[in-house]
């Protein structure tokens, strides 16, 4: 039986086995993640987000932007936040997006049914 596992050099081996070990299990790269904020800025341009809800759209973009360059600098936990952030505001600005298209939509039946009234009106007298 060996007593050299307890003793201060067995110690620190096992420290620097532990370290080594942990050095490996860093974060992986949130490529999926990446890829979901991408999607989900490219669903908001075609959404109408530009015109709409630009503020909301242009977080999303730099948010992605940051994220691209914290994976360049493998700073993957960094990125995976801002990815996260970025599909966040993405999915906002769509949804801005889509609800004031709908709202002016809206307007434009009343009016169209404001402009009928008024004709049928004229027509009957």
């Amino acid at each position: 039986m060996s007593t050299h596992a307890c003793s201060p050099a067995g110690v620190a081996l096992l420290s620097l086995t532990l370290l080594g070990i942990a050095g490996c299990a860093t974060t992986p790269p949130p490529s999926e993640q990446m890829a979901v904020a991408r999607t989900a800025v490219a669903d908001a341009v075609s959404a109408g987000a530009a015109d709409y809800a630009s503020v909301d759209l242009r977080s999303a973009q730099d948010e992605l932007d940051r994220a691209n360059t914290a994976m360049g600098a493998r700073d993957y936990d960094r990125a995976q936040r801002l990815a996260e952030s970025a599909e966040a505001d993405a999915n906002l600005a769509a949804t801005r997006a889509r609800s004031a298209k709908a709202q002016r939509a809206v307007a434009e039946v009343k009016e169209s049914i404001r402009v009928l009234r008024e004709e049928l009106a004229r027509a009957s007298r």
